[in-house]
C-alpha cells in the first residue's frame, strides 16, 4: 500500500508548489486560490501527522474565514478591473495540484487498516490546549491580537477613501 512517507513528500511538494505559485501570480484572485490550495494540503499534512484538531482549524480558520475575507477585499478593491483570461488552459496546473491533494487525502483516510504503521495521534482537549497557550504563550497571543487589530484599523482607514481621493462620508444610494 501507499507509505505515509510518500504521502508526506507528495503533500510537501504540493504545499511548496502552491505557495510558490501564490507568491508569483500577478492576478490576486489566482494567488489567493493557490494559497487556499496550500492551506488544504497543509491540513491534510496535519491530519497525517496525527493532529486532527489542527487540521480542522486549518480548514475552518485559514482556508475558510481568512481567505474568504481576502477574496472579498480583493474583489472589492479591484471591482472595475478585469484581466483577459487564458481560457481553460489556466486551470490545468491548479487542477493537477488539487487532484494530487485529494488523492493523498483519499489514500490517507481510506487505506485498509492494519497495512501501515500509524503515527500516534497527539490528542488533547481544547480546554487543555487553551490553558497551555494562554498560560505559557500569553504575550505572543496578545501581540498577534494587537497586530490583527492594527491591520483592521488600517484597512478601515484605507477603505474610506474613494478613487478620487475624497473621503466617503455618506452612504451612496
Amino acid at each position: 500500500m501507499i507509505s505515509l512517507r510518500i504521502i508526506f513528500y507528495v503533500l510537501s511538494v504540493v504545499i511548496l508548489t502552491a505557495t510558490a505559485m501564490a507568491i508569483t501570480r500577478k492576478n490576486l484572485v489566482h494567488a489567493v486560490l493557490y494559497l487556499i490550495q496550500s492551506f488544504f494540503a497543509t491540513a491534510i499534512l496535519f491530519y497525517l501527522l496525527g493532529a486532527p484538531l489542527l487540521a480542522a482549524l486549518e480548514v475552518i480558520i485559514y482556508a475558510g474565514a481568512i481567505m474568504v475575507l481576502f477574496l472579498f477585499i480583493i474583489m472589492t478593491l479591484i471591482a472595475g478591473e478585469t484581466q483577459a483570461g487564458h481560457g481553460r488552459r489556466q486551470w490545468i496546473f491548479p487542477g493537477i495540484l488539487g487532484v494530487v491533494s485529494i488523492l493523498a487525502a483519499f489514500f490517507l483516510i481510506f487505506e485498509a487498516p492494519g497495512t501501515q504503521t500509524m503515527v500516534a495521534p497527539a490528542m488533547v482537549r481544547p480546554l487543555v490546549f487553551g490553558e497551555y497557550i494562554f498560560s505559557k504563550y500569553w504575550l505572543p497571543v496578545e501581540i498577534v491580537s494587537l497586530l490583527l487589530f492594527v491591520a483592521l484599523a488600517g484597512a478601515l482607514y484605507l477603505g474610506r477613501y474613494k478613487s478620487g481621493g475624497q473621503v466617503e462620508t455618506e452612504v451612496e444610494q
